[in-house]
């Protein structure tokens, strides 16, 4: 069993009252500042709505993180807190007396509760901590008139009862309720449901866009004009955009128009900092395009699943914007019918900076690998790479260990098993696996001392898991 510290005084004191809701209510008036917190807390862990309802209104503090609390949506404790601001801006008060400013909805961790439920011993101090930290963050709203909601979305098929409600009750106050979405994840809804939701947002709030709709160019195009509203985006992720499921649009030079108005947008975005497309359609020219418009230094590029031309590539190695990347992540795109060159010369540009390499499955051979050591020995900040799932010799395997010898910074090393380690069909052989892979190791550590590396087959078709040496030796079911 485990032990639990007893109750504080102050705790039982909170709890006694709170079994009167009416008496509880009617102390607000009388409260002390610094209880509030406490007695807020446990008015939400045991569900008691109308006394939520009644604290909001009286709220002593400029910032309210409820969604700290509420791990999971719980519609009934959304409805008492929204109908306790509604108390609040019905109140014949001054706007600059309502203390309340921002109330967060967001799922993540804040110490606003940690600094006043925290201390067992109520030290006022903690107050003074919390008021210079709340201070900071919301100097800019407190002589704002309008309330600040704040929250994150992931839109999934349709809106839950959750989500419709405090859309709906955002839009129908308008004049004193700014509602912000710091991160946003759309995933197969109707292109007008998302228009109709961006609607009741400012887009401007939004910081981070995640984009797993399966549509069309064609209806990306019309969400382009919101794209362009979205001045403080910093992280944009697109998945599954289609080139050839246009219902209207079938010509190609309509084609080129949609991607052309949607590429065009990324010159606004000037606080883009991480760019992922996955199983984007889009052609050399565009992707041209694309890197041409991006106007600040990236830090994220991953492209994945995407098929790339050696004009994309060319591109790429070009982009000023692409020359402080910390993470690339290539994986998935087919690199075998490709010049090395342009990636070479990518890696060359971002040596001093780049920090993880994703190259998993990319269809690598020895030639082309070969190409890259030279770049890739002066990647000093790497932390992490993974040449999973590529087409290496014994001997070229062996020459990439040797090029990591100034790369002191790798914890995690991800490497394939050597080509010998495969038969004539492409099966693995357990003898050659245990013989060359441990001569690997040993190649390592007379470059360096590593911390996080392991070898790796192909996954296998039948029982869908690798044969792994690292730490330990790990066989696939089949080879057990």
């Amino acid at each position: 069993m485990s032990v639990q510290d007893p109750p504080t005084l102050l705790q039982l004191s909170v709890q006694r009252l709170l079994r009167d809701e009416a008496l509880a209510i009617s102390s607000l008036q009388y409260l002390p500042r610094a209880l509030f917190p406490l007695l807020f807390k446990e008015a939400f862990n045991h569900r008691q709505t109308n006394v939520l309802r009644a604290m909001v209104a009286v709220w002593p503090f400029p910032f309210l993180p409820l969604g700290t609390l509420m791990k999971t949506p719980h519609l009934e404790i959304l409805q008492a807190v929204l109908d306790g601001v509604d108390m609040l801006w019905t109140q014949k008060v001054l706007p600059r007396r309502r203390k309340l400013q921002v109330l967060d909805l967001r799922n993540v961790y804040h110490d606003f509760w940690d600094v006043w439920v925290g201390p067992e011993n109520g030290d006022h101090s903690a107050e003074t901590v919390c008021e210079k930290q709340i201070g900071k963050r919301l100097h800019q709203y407190a002589l704002r008139r309008r309330l600040k909601v704040v929250t994150d979305l992931c839109l999934r098929f349709h809106l839950n009862e959750h989500q419709a409600y405090l859309l709906q009750w955002a839009q129908q106050r308008r004049s004193s309720i700014r509602l912000c979405c710091v991160k946003m994840q759309i995933w197969a809804l109707p292109v007008y449901t998302v228009r109709k939701v961006l609607m009741v947002f400012q887009p401007d709030s939004i910081q981070e866009l995640e984009l797993n709709t399966g549509w069309s160019l064609s209806t990306l195009v019309h969400f382009a004009s919101y794209l362009d509203q979205m001045r403080n985006l910093q992280k944009l992720l697109l998945t599954r955009i289609h080139k050839n499921t246009f219902k209207v649009l079938n010509t190609s030079s309509d084609i080129q128009k949609c991607i052309t108005k949607f590429v065009s947008q990324f010159s606004k975005l000037n606080s883009l900092q991480h760019l992922s497309m996955n199983g984007i359609y889009f052609s050399s020219e565009h992707m041209k395009q694309l890197f041409r418009y991006l106007k600040t230094p990236l830090e994220t590029l991953s492209i994945t699943m995407c098929k790339l031309s050696h004009l994309d590539l060319n591109s790429l190695s070009q982009s000023q914007s692409l020359h402080q990347l910390k993470h690339l992540n290539l994986r998935l795109v087919k690199l075998i019918d490709l010049r090395p060159v342009p990636f070479h010369d990518l890696l060359r540009s971002v040596a001093g900076t780049l920090q993880t390499l994703e190259l998993e499955g990319c269809w690598m051979v020895d030639s082309q690998l070969i190409a890259l050591l030279p770049a890739l020995s002066q990647c000093s900040q790497l932390t992490r790479v993974n040449f999973y799932d590529n087409d290496i010799s014994m001997a070229v395997l062996k020459d990439l260990l040797y090029h990591t010898a100034n790369l002191s910074q790798l914890t995690q090393e991800l490497y394939p098993v050597p080509l010998e380690c495969y038969d004539a069909l492409g099966i693995v052989s357990r003898e050659r696996f245990v013989q060359l892979c441990p001569e690997l190791m040993e190649t390592l550590i007379t470059v360096r001392q590593p911390k996080n590396v392991s070898f790796a087959t192909y996954i296998c078709h039948e029982c869908c898991q690798r044969c792994i040496y690292g730490l330990e030796t790990k066989l696939c079911r089949c080879r057990q």
